[in-house]
């Protein structure tokens, strides 16, 4: 891993028309940990699980500060989806966008991954979460190359790098545990000199 004083500090907020991404934190844990079980079968055919078969516990607690750890050493960021439009005191969550694997050096190099509530899939609210957090990359980072690596049977999630823009790369095999199995994946990519706008003035043209 490379360091960036640029990156090294903690996860700054980024807004659009429809959405709010701001820093996970320790009183979010009632309402992300509901939304995660609501949402369990939805996301379990996607999720990561262990190669060993023994699960690896960690506490909600313990996530936040191993997500604020790789905040502050520029190793990756992880923002809430909210929905600011309802004009509630604390809006509500409806997702998770995350940018780990974080390179500097020759590299300049990160991954994107997400999930949203199954209710609010299908309104563009992903390419939108997505496209803040790539502009972020691009422009405050300083970063290259951003990927996404998608199941090819995830239909939902082949849809938001189209709508972004992203090009394939090819097929990963066995490329990440998910699910209880190696899974194969798809990876799909884009260089910051083959954005010309913003990636949010981009979907919002198509």
């Amino acid at each position: 891993m490379f360091f960036s004083p640029r990156a090294s500090r903690l996860v700054p907020e980024l807004t659009s028309d429809r959405l709010l991404l701001r820093q996970l934190t320790l009183r979010d844990e009632r309402e992300w940990l509901n939304l995660r079980y609501t949402n369990s079968r939805w996301l379990k055919p996607w999720d990561p699980t262990s190669p060993s078969g023994v699960p690896e516990p960690m506490t909600y607690t313990q996530m936040i500060r191993a997500k604020d750890e790789a905040a502050r050493d520029g190793s990756g960021y992880s923002w809430a989806i909210a929905l600011p439009q309802l004009r509630q005191s604390r809006p509500p969550l409806i997702g998770q966008v995350s940018l780990s694997s974080v390179q500097y050096g020759a590299a300049r190099s990160g991954s994107i991954g997400y999930w949203i509530d199954g209710s609010h899939a299908g309104f563009g609210l992903m390419p939108e979460a997505c496209a803040l957090v790539i502009d972020h990359c691009f422009q405050d980072l300083d970063l290259h190359r951003l990927e996404i690596n998608i199941r090819p049977e995830n239909a939902a999630s082949l849809r938001v790098v189209e709508k972004l823009g992203f090009r394939d790369e090819g097929l990963r095999r066995a490329y990440l545990h998910i699910n209880g199995a190696w899974a194969d994946h798809r990876t799909f990519a884009l260089n910051r000199e083959e954005l010309s706008t913003t990636m949010l003035e981009r979907i919002y043209e198509r």
